[in-house]
């Protein structure tokens, strides 16, 4: 079988959402694109909040950052799925690695997927004319 390999993790979810740095649109840059993203607006923002929240509470319950667990359940959908998590910090990417180790139960592997459906994002990826230009 021939590996997918996904360009990001949860991308559609994710975008700075599991690092707790946005509680609110407004915390954004006055140029960041996310500000323009419909996932990251009024009662997108929130409903997607609410999904990393889920993400949040079982991380901590297994003593492991929201990422990293994020990396573990792609990990443990099949080895011909490949995350590449985008760092920008050393750090972040020894945690990314540290991901491997991380062990999910069956339970855990069944709630993120009752979580994480592939239509579970609330609002379109990107706004509207630019999904014209990426054909979806």
């Amino acid at each position: 079988m021939t590996p997918c390999f996904l360009a990001s993790v949860l991308r559609g979810q994710v975008q700075g959402f599991l690092t707790g740095a946005f509680g609110s649109p407004d915390d954004f840059a006055k140029d960041d694109y996310r500000r323009f993203s419909p996932r990251f607006q009024g009662e997108n923002f929130q409903r997607n909040l609410e999904l990393v929240d889920q993400v949040k509470s079982m991380a901590a319950d297994k003593g492991v950052k929201p990422a990293q667990l994020a990396l573990a359940w792609v990990l443990a959908q099949g080895e011909d799925l490949i995350p590449i998590p985008g760092t920008k910090h050393r750090t972040y990417l020894e945690e990314n690695i540290a991901a491997v180790d991380i062990e999910l139960s069956q339970a855990d592997l069944a709630r993120l997927n009752a979580l994480f459906p592939p239509d579970a994002a609330a609002g379109m990826r990107y706004p509207e004319a630019v999904m014209t230009m990426v054909n979806i």
